[in-house]
């Protein structure tokens, strides 16, 4: 079940990454709902993610909390 809720997460962020309000929003949520060692994973993906889209880089704020 945790790791769908992940595999969830992603595919949303995924989605809405056209917008970036929205996926900092997103990104927010995702912090609060997951646990620990799934923020984790979503760091080191969120990483390689915006590699891909620099546009979405302002959204790593949310990381620092």
């Amino acid at each position: 079940m945790a790791r769908a809720m992940f595999d969830y997460t992603k595919t949303v962020l995924e989605r809405v990454s056209f917008d970036v309000n929205l996926f900092c929003k997103e990104l927010q949520k995702a912090l609060e709902r997951l646990l620990p060692y799934e923020i984790e994973e979503l760091k080191i993906w969120l990483l390689s993610y915006t590699r891909e889209n620099p546009d979405l880089n302002q959204c790593l704020i949310y990381l620092k909390e």
